[in-house]
């Protein structure tokens, strides 16, 4: 089956990518020229494990293309997937649509055949049913149907959580809607993935819920933290007591410097500003979007505390910029609420991160930019891990301790325990504990 995809950021070049891979003829579209031309000589825009070899392999097999030609990519296809961005607008934090709306309009001057129009970008409840009355002001209905079918990848995972999903989710109006995806989705079936169909309203429902309830566990252990430091309890103990529970489950539960990345924030804030305008108060989501912005901010004192009660004048290393490992996104990660308030507190930062410091170099001026981790560690007051790569798992302390002038760790990921850094002479600082 032929099918096009607009916008190559990452949920539209995984995707397409993914779908190329299970047999499917992909072409994935997009308006910039040069990152088009780069993806056809197989160089990927974006770090995710796996992804550059999938591109190239499919490619090579005549499976996968790209181009900024919407009219070629939809010739013959019997699906169009809408995955470009959907960012949180300025000033009252709904999702903007205007992306979506534009690919929509272009899509329907090229409607030539029978067309499942399937939105892939994560859109407010009510999305697909707009979609459709925009099409069918200049298009016959029988020409198309409209689908939602969110998506739920984790970056650093994204391939694996594509390719074997614990569900795909997918809203249809009717059983023609229902054969396409199905046929696109042939592979899972075979393997007994759950495929769920649902009206497009409850796709569109799924995907904000599972954010929000995510997100919600991630604001709950970082409360219970907070909690943990005033009584003398282990946060990660808790977590673990707590997560063997299977009810509750020991995913998220995390206790950290708070939430970013490309869906959280901006999802949260788009489903309550959606049950606002039907009249809904979320108030446990409304809750944990603010928890969540007071979280990154106090982390700047939590280093600050942990280093004395002052940073002016000191220098401060850092290991991780990126809101998570394994990706090289900084949307909204933690770092960007925590250096400048360092900076601003009178520290000097030197930071390192495996994949993200291209971009920070564009979002955290006045940072200073090592080439490895242990180079942030010279002659450094304290050392701060903002992100737990794996390879700051295992750092060589006794090396660390010699490269610093003042042996302070601030572990913002609890991924080193206090025993052992106190016996490597280290005061340490970690979160809950």
């Amino acid at each position: 089956m032929k099918i096009a995809v607009i916008g190559t950021g990452y949920v539209g070049l995984v995707s397409g990518t993914c779908f190329s891979e299970f047999g499917h003829e992909v072409i994935c579209v997009d308006k910039d020229v040069k990152k088009i031309e780069n993806l056809k000589k197989g160089i990927v825009p974006i770090f995710e494990p796996g992804l550059d070899t999938m591109v190239v392999r499919n490619a090579e097999a005549g499976r996968l293309d790209f181009t900024t030609d919407l009219a070629e990519a939809m010739d013959g296809a019997a699906a169009v997937f809408i995955a470009v961005g959907t960012p949180s607008r300025r000033g009252d934090g709904h999702a903007d649509l205007s992306y979506v709306m534009a690919a929509v309009d272009e899509i329907a001057a090229l409607i030539k055949s029978y067309t499942v129009v399937v939105t892939k970008s994560t859109v407010p409840v009510g999305t697909g049913r707009e979609i459709k009355a925009r099409l069918s002001a200049k298009l016959s209905t029988d020409m198309f149907d409209v689908a939602s079918n969110p998506e739920f990848l984790r970056e650093g995972a994204a391939i694996e959580d594509f390719m074997r999903p614990d569900r795909v989710v997918c809203g249809v109006e009717n059983e023609r809607a229902q054969g396409v995806l199905k046929e696109l989705y042939r592979p899972l079936f075979l393997n007994e993935t759950p495929v769920i169909f649902t009206s497009r309203e409850t796709a569109e429902v799924v995907k904000y819920a599972a954010n929000a309830f995510l997100a919600t566990k991630i604001s709950f252990i970082n409360e219970m933290a907070d909690l943990c430091e005033r009584v003398g309890a282990d946060v990660q103990e808790v977590a673990k007591g707590i997560g063997l529970d299977k009810r509750i489950g020991s995913k998220f539960l995390h206790a950290g410097p708070g939430y970013g990345g490309s869906c959280f924030p901006k999802d949260t804030r788009a489903l309550v500003r959606s049950a606002d305008d039907a009249g809904v108060d979320l108030k446990i989501v409304r809750a944990v979007v603010d928890v969540n912005e007071e979280r990154k901010r106090a982390m700047a004192a939590k280093v600050i505390g942990g280093c004395g009660g002052s940073v002016a004048g000191k220098k401060i290393a850092v290991l991780g910029l990126t809101f998570k490992p394994n990706t090289d996104d900084m949307r909204e990660s933690p770092s960007l609420d925590i250096l400048p308030a360092l900076q601003k507190a009178g520290a000097e930062i030197h930071a390192f991160d495996p994949k993200g410091m291209e971009e920070a170099k564009h979002l955290l001026p006045g940072v200073h930019f090592a080439n490895d981790p242990y180079e942030t560690m010279i002659g450094a007051d304290a050392l701060v891990i903002v992100t737990e790569w794996n390879q700051f798992r295992a750092l060589d302390l006794g090396r660390v301790k010699d490269l610093m002038k003042s042996p302070v760790m601030i572990d913002l990921r609890n991924i080193y325990g206090r025993a052992d850094l106190a016996s490597h002479g280290f005061h340490y600082t970690g979160i809950g504990r």
